[in-house]
C-alpha cells in the first residue's frame, strides 16, 4: 500500500478541489459545452440556425431584425416589445461580446479575429447533456516549481493563430515567464491574465497529440512577487474550448512555448476527442 506525506495529501485534496470547480464552471448550462452553432456574419442580411431575426455587419456594428412574433430579451428587456424591431450592436471591442436570450437558449454575439460572431448556447446542447468529465493526471508536486517574471521594456503585440482558419488573434505579452522543469531550462511568452496583474500562458510540450490535447493548453499564473517571482502549477494546466468543439476559435500559442519537455500533469485529451 502505497504512503504518503501529509504535504502530498494536501496537495492532491488542494487540486482535486480546484479541479471539481473547473468542472462544475465548464458544465455550466450556457457554457461553451451548450454551443450549437457557430455563424459568421456578413454585410449580407442572413437568417441563422437556432436563432430569431436576420443578421448582417453594417459599419462594424451589427444590425438585428426582429420580424412580428419573434422575440430576444437583452439584460431582461425585450427587444420586439412592440412586434417588429430593428436594433443595433457595437461597435464591439476584439473580444467582447453581448449576450442574448431567446427563451432557454443564451444567444452569444461576439467580436472573434476582427470579425462578428453569433453562437446560440442551449442547455439541451448533446455535447453538454452527454458530458461526463475531463480525464486528467494524477496530481504530482514535481510539476508545481517557482520561476521569474522577465517583463519587457515595453508590452509587445503578439499575433497568434487560431483553432479556426482564417482568423488570428493579437495579445499583448508583458514579458516572458523563465523556469526550470524535466532538467531543463524553459521559456514561455506571457499573456495578461483575466485577473489584475495575473499571466496566461498557452503552451504545447512532448505530451500534445499523444495524452493531451494537440493544438494547446492553458495555464493560469497568479501575479508575479515584487521580485519576479512566480509559481507555475502545470497539474492545473488546462484544455480551451476547441479541445472538446469545433465551434470554438480558440487561439493557438505562439511557436516559441513549445515546451521540450513532457508535461504529465493537467487536463489530458477530452474523452469526446478520444473518440472522433
Amino acid at each position: 500500500m502505497p504512503t504518503y506525506t501529509h504535504t502530498e495529501t494536501s496537495f492532491a485534496t488542494a487540486w482535486a478541489e480546484w479541479h471539481a470547480a473547473h468542472e462544475r464552471h465548464r458544465a455550466d448550462p450556457h457554457g461553451f459545452l451548450a454551443v450549437t452553432h457557430l455563424h459568421w456574419l456578413g454585410e449580407e442580411p442572413a437568417r441563422l440556425d437556432g436563432v430569431p431575426g436576420t443578421w448582417n455587419v453594417e459599419n462594424d456594428a451589427v444590425r438585428l431584425v426582429l420580424a412580428d412574433g419573434e422575440t430576444l430579451q437583452q439584460d431582461g428587456r425585450e427587444l420586439n416589445a412592440d412586434g417588429g424591431a430593428t436594433v443595433l450592436f457595437g461597435p464591439i471591442a476584439e473580444r467582447g461580446g453581448v449576450n442574448l436570450a431567446a427563451g432557454d437558449t443564451v444567444v452569444e454575439l461576439a467580436k472573434r479575429g476582427g470579425e462578428y460572431i453569433v453562437r446560440p448556447r442551449h442547455p439541451e446542447n448533446p455535447l453538454l447533456r452527454e458530458y461526463t468529465g475531463t480525464p486528467a493526471y494524477a496530481p504530482d508536486p514535481a510539476f508545481a516549481v517557482d520561476g521569474t517574471f522577465v517583463p519587457f521594456d515595453e508590452p509587445r503585440p503578439t499575433t497568434v493563430g487560431a483553432a479556426v482558419e482564417g482568423i488570428q488573434h493579437v495579445y499583448e505579452a508583458p514579458g516572458q515567464v523563465r523556469f526550470r522543469l524535466g532538467g531543463k531550462d524553459v521559456t514561455l511568452t506571457a499573456f495578461n491574465g483575466h485577473a489584475p496583474g495575473s499571466l496566461s500562458v498557452l503552451f504545447t510540450d512532448e505530451t500534445s497529440g499523444k495524452t493531451t490535447y494537440a493544438a494547446n493548453r492553458s495555464l493560469t499564473i497568479a501575479a508575479p512577487g515584487a521580485d519576479g517571482t512566480v509559481h507555475l502549477d502545470f497539474n492545473r494546466a488546462v484544455n480551451l474550448p476547441c479541445a472538446y468543439t469545433d465551434l470554438a476559435t480558440c487561439p493557438l500559442p505562439p511557436a516559441e512555448n513549445r515546451l521540450p519537455v513532457a508535461v504529465e500533469a493537467g487536463e489530458q485529451t477530452p474523452t469526446e476527442r478520444q473518440e472522433a
